[in-house]
């Protein structure tokens, strides 16, 4: 079966769903109030089945301008538009703001269904079809089929059924590859299964059984029974109007709005790039940060207008804008979306979604403007070059290439393979893969070697940089996993070294600038000075007038230059009274196979601060190994 879903539009009282009634037998005022009123207020909807094996999903939209918000939420998922005009009266308001928001939202194809016939005489019906004709000139159905019909006697009716089979078999089916999304239109609960949400699947295919969430709020949930035209199915396609029984949420916690998407996959945005079209019949020109309402789908969200490479939009003009929405919603590129005022109530604008997760843009950014004009027109490859390229240290990965360009993976993918051929590209990351310009790549190398240089004229004692001293100084807008591959790099370039855990200069050997030769003379001669129980840190500080840091320096590099020994952090030897220790140690270990700490105290006449951290120290070096509360001698020393 091809699946495809028509939409009524037209002014309000022209006979849209009694016609709907005629086509189908089904009576789309389900509401008591729109019974009472005698217009329809909420969407409503039908199927028809037509020759060639195409099933017709029928959404009748509200034609009240008070209700054109719903009206939208019809014309989302439509592939064919019916506009209703009744012959009595003609072309009138609504029908011309419905025609609007049909050719704002991509509606292509449609027909007109002139209704009442049988309250006109002929030479009137003549002259309206020709009214109507002259006002659908330059657009989408300047060409299109208008059907004089009544559906009171039932005449024109099956002509109008050709004409809707016709125009069916040139329409392309929605996509069914890639992941579904069903935005709800109407939610409520049946009495034994819970919480039932219907919609038109915009794409993909579900599934009885799918974990799927609810978006924005992203509530997990499992895909319980579906039912396409009220019959139990087990999935439902692109292009179906369906109605999906959820497990695992309150039919409370979902509203006219959200979206139905399987479980992980997308995420709901506040900022997206768009190709705007502003109306010549709007009445003023648009100004930069003008607030309007956004409808797309099923969504209506407040959205601040930024121009962003002008101040001001003049009506019947197009532009790129940056869309700031009041609350996040799902779109993606390619999504077509109408702007309306808050009062009076009227469209004004509508457009294509070109990038869901953007940057803020900087206003009048030839950069901006060329990766835009690219997303729109360009090639597959320049648009991901660019788009990788905006995005600076930052990077892009596979995934967010998919959800920001709308391609498939496998295209994606062919113009990456060219990209990192042609070395415009680096894969930074293998797993998820993440993607630098080459431009960004050698930025951040060079920030990092900068960063190790700088380190190291500061610190010319240490041996090196420590590898994640060094990491921590990537870019905060950077990611950690970047710096892997820059080392990496650095070290084929022969910028770097890494040894274990340190990162040095090539041919740089740790030494005492001239300025600190005399602080550590100094520190050399008091370890020498005070012999088996060296000064402490605070005690060095204040014998020669220099900082903690500045004296723990000196000491470590004392000890990697063989003339000190580093017993704990603040406890270090000179080398000399240090071997002294250790030659009284063993020579008594070898004599009498074990030593408690009373003992070594005895041999050493060192005082518990530092004969505990020396015992400790040798345990530690493997010299000696603990055994209840004494040392002995490890074998192999």
């Amino acid at each position: 079966m091809k699946h495809l879903i028509l939409g009524t539009a037209g002014h309000i009282d022209h006979g849209k769903t009694s016609l709907v009634k005629a086509l189908t037998g089904t009576d789309t005022d389900r509401l008591k109030e729109e019974k009472a009123r005698g217009i329809t207020i909420e969407l409503g909807f039908a199927h028809l089945d037509l020759p060639g094996g195409i099933e017709l999903g029928i959404v009748d939209v509200p034609g009240h301008e008070r209700f054109v918000r719903s009206m939208v939420a019809g014309v989302g998922g439509m592939d064919l538009v019916m506009l209703v005009i009744a012959a009595d009266e003609g072309v009138m308001p609504q029908t011309r703001e419905h025609l609007e928001i049909c050719q704002l939202l991509g509606v292509k194809k449609g027909l007109v269904a002139l209704t009442k016939t049988d309250m006109v005489d002929p030479d009137w019906l003549g002259l309206v079809a020709e009214e109507v004709r002259d006002y659908l000139a330059g657009s989408f159905l300047a060409a299109a089929p208008i059907v004089p019909l009544s559906s009171r006697t039932g005449e024109g009716i099956d002509r109008l059924k050709s004409e809707l089979a016709r125009l069916a078999g040139e329409v392309e089916e929605k996509k069914g590859e890639g992941p579904f999304r069903l935005p709800v239109d109407r939610v409520f609960t049946v009495t034994g299964f819970g919480t039932v949400v219907t919609g038109t699947l915009l794409s993909g295919e579900i599934g009885v059984g799918d974990e799927v969430e609810v978006l924005p709020a992203g509530l997990p949930c499992r895909v319980r029974g579906i039912q396409t035209h009220g019959r139990k199915s087990d999935k439902g396609s692109a292009g179906q109007r369906v109605a999906v029984n959820l497990q695992g949420v309150e039919h409370s916690e979902i509203f006219r709005g959200d979206i139905v998407v399987p479980r992980g996959i997308y995420r709901p945005t506040r900022i997206v790039d768009a190709r705007l079209n502003y109306l010549p019949s709007a009445p003023r020109e648009l100004k930069h940060r003008a607030t309007l309402r956004l409808h797309s789908a099923t969504y209506e969200v407040p959205a601040k207008v930024v121009l962003i490479d002008r101040d001001l939009l003049q009506p019947g003009e197009s532009a790129h804008v940056q869309l700031r929405l009041a609350k996040p919603v799902l779109l993606l590129p390619g999504d077509p979306f109408v702007l309306r005022t808050y009062s009076p109530q009227a469209t004004l604008a509508g457009g294509t979604v070109l990038d869901p997760a953007p940057p803020r843009r900087r206003r009048r950014s030839s950069e901006a403007l060329a990766l835009l004009e690219a997303i729109e027109t360009g090639e597959d490859s320049e648009k991901i070059r660019l788009m990788v390229v905006a995005s600076l240290l930052s990077g892009l990965s596979l995934e967010e290439l998919v959800n920001r360009t709308g391609m498939s993976v496998r295209r994606i993918e062919t113009s990456l393979a060219t990209l990192l051929s042609a070395g415009e590209l680096i894969q930074v990351v293998k797993e998820p893969r993440i993607f630098l310009s080459r431009q960004a790549f050698s930025t951040l190398k060079g920030r990092l070697h900068a960063e190790l240089q700088a380190f190291l004229r500061d610190n010319p004692m240490k041996e090196g940089m420590g590898k994640e001293e060094l990491k921590s100084r990537i870019p905060r807008r950077s990611d950690p996993r970047f710096f892997g591959p820059c080392l990496l790099s650095l070290e084929k370039e022969g910028k770097a070294v890494a040894d274990r855990d340190l990162v040095n200069l090539p041919g740089r050997k740790s030494g005492v600038v001239a300025e600190q030769v005399d602080l550590q003379a100094g520190i050399g001669t008091m370890l020498h000075k005070c012999g088996m129980e060296p000064p402490t840190i605070k005690e060095f500080c204040d014998a020669l007038r220099c900082t903690e840091k500045e004296a723990l320096e000196h000491l470590n590099f004392l000890t990697r230059e063989g003339k000190a020994v580093k017993v704990k952090s603040d406890i270090f030897y000179a080398a000399e009274p240090f071997a002294a220790i250790r030659e009284k140690l063993v020579a008594h270990l070898r004599k009498s196979g074990e030593i408690t700490p009373p003992e070594f105290r005895e041999l050493t006449g060192l005082s518990r601060k530092f004969m505990i951290p020396l015992l400790e120290y040798f345990d530690s070096e493997k010299l000696t190994i603990r055994v209840g509360d004494k040392r002995v001698l490890r074998k192999a020393s």
